[in-house]
């Protein structure tokens, strides 16, 4: 069975059908800059359009980057603040005619390694963290979610942990691998000291280098890249949104 995931982050907005049996695509991905100012409706209506662009008219998960309670955005760090206490899935789905689901974006990015991915298996307590605009992450333990973890919003030395060792503070502080990698193991030890992990899963479109930073990485935890990359939070919303079906 194929279910269309959406992933909403600050910088687009991608979607793709995903066999939810096996977590691939079975079109391929297609992306949208996410809108600037990235306020409720103009974010609902580039949901429409990749809607529209895969002609689908069945169940839709999305990840969206913030704390989600049954379907509401609660926070809004990485977008508009206009979201705060909008039901995001109501929107989605009155400007889509699907039936939506919506679930944070790092959890959907954490169902999607623990199922098909880095995590699966695994026994344990397990952490992903996804790198890119800001750090999100996603707690397991004996593959079960504990949903709405916000670690990246950590205070480490005064700052919140994402101005530190997020993808997008990399780019603009120009680090080196060197440099950041400092900043991203001060950020990992803080939270190996807090939830003593079995195993840490670096995700995000960064992952890809990951030769280039995890090996100068020093925390006690196991540390293995995520095998999705930044396609697990599509996948993860679609696996998330299964419950459109199943009831």
């Amino acid at each position: 069975m194929d279910i269309l995931g959406i992933d909403i982050g600050g910088s687009g907005i991608k979607g793709a059908p995903v066999d939810i049996e096996t977590g691939s695509f079975t079109m391929p991905r297609f992306r949208i800059p996410t809108p600037n100012p990235a306020k409720p409706q103009a974010v609902a209506d580039v949901v429409g359009d990749i809607v529209r662009h895969f002609n689908w008219h069945g169940p839709v998960g999305c990840g969206f980057p913030a704390v989600i309670q049954d379907g509401v955005a609660m926070t809004a760090a990485n977008i508009h603040p206009n979201w705060v206490h909008k039901k995001a899935s109501a929107l989605f789905a009155d400007t889509t005619g699907c039936p939506i689901s919506v679930i944070n974006d790092a959890d959907a990015a954490g169902i999607a390694e623990m199922t098909f991915g880095a995590g699966k298996g695994h026994i344990g307590t397990v952490l992903i963290v996804t790198i890119g605009t800001g750090l999100g992450t996603a707690l397991f333990t004996d593959g079960h979610l504990l949903p709405n973890t916000e670690f990246g919003h950590l205070i480490i030395r005064g700052k919140d942990a994402e101005q530190r060792a997020s993808d997008y503070a990399r780019k603009l502080k120009k680090m080196s691998w060197k440099k950041w990698a400092k900043a991203l193991n001060e950020y990992l030890n803080t939270l190996e000291q807090l939830i003593w992990p079995d195993l840490i899963i670096l995700g995000g479109g960064i992952a890809k280098a990951h030769q280039s930073f995890i090996p100068m990485l020093t925390v006690q935890t196991q540390i293995v890249p995520a095998q999705f990359l930044n396609e697990a939070g599509i996948v993860g919303a679609a696996l998330a949104a299964q419950k459109l079906v199943l009831g």
